[in-house]
């Protein structure tokens, strides 16, 4: 059986990457500062899954300039208010996120609490700020849900449902009064000034501000742990002479897809984590086979420098990495003519992903472990000199 054969790039390329790798360093260099020095100074735009609050997903049936729509909220007092774009520009979604989870204050819930006392048994009371607008009650005795209604309006504060639950001991009762929160107040503030647009809230997401904490660390967390297992599976499958050059190329094809949230503004949250995982493992992988071809070459060349092995390798598998980052690519079309929300963002960011590690391939790994090599050559000799000088 004969297979066809369809190059896009020629065999038997020469191309000298080992001699550009101090160009290909600088502008790597350049770049990885670059984005380090704007996120730093700038920050992600950290979704709700990372910086906590109460985003919300809502959708009108006209254009709004999201400008009119973050001023009308933050004139209810929300300052930290962001609104954006979300899904194709003619379903004329927004996504609106503000800092807070709870709208009650601490005055406002002591002025609910002392209502209630005054009128019932209360055994125990409990209010979190990050799990909402609403007050646990347990109570001695009987109480019907709808005088306890009345007791917490007659406080001052609108109450949206009075939820009976399983009492902690026999014969009390528990209620969860919750009552209007953010999304009221900010749907009934776009009803107003939009009416003509019909505004519907679709989704609210609450996330505390401690869970999202630590749901950022353990995300940075994974990316790490995910590097360090890469490293060591390199150095035990080849020579952890190579490690170093994985280790910079991981790093530089991390920063590189961190870039594409930190100019674009666009939401950072799990998925981008997911992202950034996705690229580091791609990447690896067109690695792995660069030093599997070396591994190759140096036992057919026997004696050859490593610096003409490794770029007889790269050359050699070069058709192959091109063609696997085209197919990969192709495959994220779909993804960015069709995807919204955080399946654009994972598209474009994994497209960023692709070029970087390809580029990382071909020009940060392999002829990384070359400047090692010298710079470990050029000590050993050095030795010897200062011993004899001696």
């Amino acid at each position: 059986m004969q297979f066809k054969t369809f190059d896009i790039l020629p065999h038997g390329t020469t191309i000298d990457f080992v001699g550009k790798r101090r160009i290909a360093v600088v502008l790597s260099l350049i770049a990885n500062l670059t984005i380090l020095a704007w996120s730093i100074g700038h920050g992600l735009n950290f979704g709700v899954d990372f910086a906590g609050g109460t985003e919300m997903e809502v959708k009108f049936d006209r254009a709004l300039d999201p400008g009119d729509i973050r001023r009308s909220v933050e004139a209810l007092g929300f300052k930290d208010a962001s609104v954006q774009t979300y899904g194709p520009v003619g379903e004329h979604s927004f996504l609106i996120r503000v800092g807070r989870i709870a709208l009650m204050s601490q005055a406002d819930v002591t002025r609910v609490v002392d209502a209630v006392k005054a009128r019932f048994p209360v055994s125990s009371w409990a209010f979190d700020p990050e799990s909402g607008d609403k007050i646990d009650f347990q109570f001695g005795g009987a109480v019907a849900d709808r005088d306890l209604l009345a007791a917490v309006e007659g406080a001052g504060v609108k109450v949206r449902e009075v939820r009976e639950e399983a009492g902690l001991t026999a014969g009390s009762r528990s209620f969860a009064v919750i009552t209007q929160g953010i999304r009221e107040k900010v749907e009934h503030d776009l009803a107003q000034r939009f009416g003509d647009a019909r505004p519907e809230v679709r989704r609210v997401e609450y996330v505390g501000p401690a869970v999202g904490r630590e749901l950022r660390n353990q995300g940075f967390k994974a990316i790490l742990y995910a590097m360090a297992l890469i490293v060591v599976y390199v150095g035990l499958r080849f020579d952890f002479r190579f490690s170093p050059g994985v280790i910079i190329a991981l790093l530089h094809d991390a920063v590189v897809t961190l870039g594409y949230f930190a100019f674009s503004g666009r939401e950072f949250n799990l998925t981008s984590i997911a992202v950034i995982l996705t690229v580091v493992g791609y990447s690896v992988n067109d690695t792995v086979v660069v030093y599997d071809r070396i591994r190759e070459n140096q036992g057919k060349f026997k004696g050859r420098a490593l610096t003409d092995l490794v770029n007889l390798s790269i050359n050699e598998v070069l058709g192959r990495t091109f063609l696997t980052s085209f197919a990969t690519a192709l495959s994220l079309v779909g993804l960015l003519v069709f995807g919204v929300g955080t399946i654009f963002d994972f598209a474009s960011a994994m497209a960023v992903g692709i070029i970087s590690g390809t580029y990382s391939t071909w020009f940060i790994a392999a002829p990384m472990t070359i400047w090692l090599e010298e710079r470990a050559a050029r000590r050993s000799a050095a030795r010897p000199a200062a011993a004899a000088s001696r």
